[in-house]
């Protein structure tokens, strides 16, 4: 399912000690695309190109001693859209990616949007509906979405 946020009405950024968020610079595009695909998937990784190539970046990364430890993007798979995010196992839990989906959220309300979509989130409902006051979209299930025009990549053959 798709979510709903409303772009006014967000919770304030805070600082997580150590912990360093900011837009990917056109320098460490592909040591992050490269991070991205490694610890999350190759669908993830051509998202987050696609939301460097913007110009400013509309990825964020938070770093810890110079070392990537997360990634956020929005205006990735559709104009509007936030994600993918993804968090290092290890740092998960401590309001790093609370920090990354406020980054993004707030850079897309200076951009003139009044709301976002969150695509895709299931799994993580729960986590976007009490940060943000995310809601569902009625009728949003993938087959209903964006995700409906994905193609599958696939070794095994596809039945028709």
């Amino acid at each position: 399912m798709d979510m709903l946020v409303n772009l006014y009405a967000l919770p304030e950024k805070h600082t997580v000690e150590g912990v360093r968020i900011c837009r990917v610079l056109p320098p460490d595009h592909l040591g992050v695309l490269e991070w991205v695909e490694n610890h999350f998937s190759m669908g993830w990784r051509a998202e987050a190109a696609v939301a460097m190539a913007a110009q400013p970046s509309t990825c964020y990364v938070a770093q810890r001693n110079g070392k990537c430890i997360g990634f956020a993007c929005y205006d990735a798979t559709a104009r509007g859209f936030f994600g993918p995010i993804g968090v290092d196992e290890g740092e998960r839990g401590n309001g790093i990616g609370r920090e990354l989906l406020l980054h993004c959220l707030y850079a897309m309300r200076e951009s003139g949007y009044g709301y976002a979509v969150i695509g895709w989130c299931d799994h993580a409902a729960p986590f976007y509906a009490r940060t943000v006051g995310a809601v569902p979209i009625a009728g949003s299930a993938p087959e209903n979405s964006v995700y409906s025009r994905m193609l599958r990549f696939s070794r095994e053959p596809v039945e028709e």
